[in-house]
């Protein structure tokens, strides 16, 4: 199993004295370490106008880490791909390949917070049919060898062949999925899939269930079922006082971020994302003490490694791993980061274990 660093950027909190500016800065800092102490991807997601997070432009800043990496993979968490025209999402991450040597994961999703949308004037409504219809221009514009046109209800697109064309064949390409609807997608477009636990447990039961329920839908279909991975906030606590510290953090998190992007406006709200309703009565109720292995890796190396055994034999390929939620200091982030490597890395094969003798 692999490990990535994943964050979304939040910084919307009370008295957080640290700045949209400095806070990319110190994501970017973040991504150069994890390639250095031998992760293998780094995600970076993307939100506008700090409503949840301040990172708008993800491929510009894994392109600047390009000259001073060697081998981290490189990917959004997630591009939000009805906030934009997929002809040009498919020429930026086209582009970033190239420029990487060959190092781009990608992956998308339609988000969750319409406040996001209403800037734009994308349609919020009909996201999961723009998405779905995104995903099918951009594996055009990737992988036909000749002009291609695309008629569909959303994009008219007539003789296209983009350039550059990304070097992998083909580019590894995800589908975050919070929904039934999400992971329908993945199965029929031969995608591969991206979970958030907690909402796996909500939808599908538990990791185990998503899995199972993708690959099943990729059969009912006649797909093959491709790489399941999934993100986790994470806090290593060796104390009582750090494991509070993470607590406090994701709690954070869920009040000031998570829980006002997911609020859904009655008569506003898609058919496919009424879900979020159940996620708004959950986390508003939420006390710290029930946060569970459902939603975060919490305690020592030994519990977290436990834990981890299970999303392995669950079916998952890669977890990444959110260090930075809920406004923790860049310092702390990057000893989480250290101890992860050291103390929980070591326990799993994967490529890790060879950058680590290198």
């Amino acid at each position: 199993m692999e490990f990535g660093y994943f964050t979304l950027s939040d910084n919307n909190y009370p008295d957080l004295k640290r700045s949209p500016e400095q806070l990319i800065v110190e994501i970017r800092e973040q991504a150069i370490h994890a390639d250095r102490i031998g992760m293998h991807s780094a995600w970076i997601g993307e939100h506008h106008f700090d409503t949840l997070g301040v990172n708008s432009c993800p491929h510009m800043l894994l392109a600047s880490i390009i000259p001073v990496t060697r081998h981290i993979r490189l990917a959004p968490a997630v591009a939000v791909l009805p906030l934009h025209h997929p002809l040009r999402v498919a020429e930026e991450w086209a582009t970033l390949d190239v420029l990487s040597g060959g190092r781009v994961d990608f992956a998308v999703g339609r988000g969750y917070d319409r406040r996001e949308y209403i800037p734009f004037g994308a349609n919020y409504m009909h996201s999961l049919e723009l998405m779905d219809e995104g995903c099918e221009i951009i594996q055009r514009a990737w992988n036909e060898t000749g002009s291609w046109s695309h008629k569909g209800a959303h994009y008219q697109i007539d003789d296209m062949a983009i350039t550059p064309r990304p070097i992998q064949k083909p580019v590894p390409f995800y589908m975050a999925c919070f929904s039934r609807a999400s992971l329908e997608i993945a199965a029929r477009r031969n995608l591969n899939i991206l979970f958030a636990p907690f909402a796996a447990a909500m939808t599908f039961g538990d990791l185990v269930g998503a899995v199972r329920a993708y690959r099943d839908e990729c059969a009912k279909v006649g797909t093959k079922s491709g790489r399941a991975m999934c993100s986790y906030f994470i806090h290593i606590a060796e104390t009582e006082e750090e494991e509070e510290a993470g607590r406090d953090a994701l709690m954070r998190y869920f009040r000031h971020c998570a829980l006002p992007a997911f609020v859904q406006t009655s008569g506003q709200t898609p058919p496919t994302m009424l879900y979020f309703n159940k996620i708004v009565d959950i986390l508003s109720g939420l006390r710290k003490e029930d946060i569970g292995d459902k939603s975060i890796l919490l305690g020592t190396p030994a519990q977290i490694i436990e834990t981890l055994r299970k999303v392995e034999a669950a079916g998952i390929e890669e977890v990444i791993l959110y260090f930075s939620v809920g406004g923790k200091p860049h310092a702390t982030v990057m000893d989480q980061m250290d101890r992860f490597m050291r103390t929980i890395a070591p326990a799993f094969d994967g490529k890790h274990r060879l950058r680590a003798v290198a």
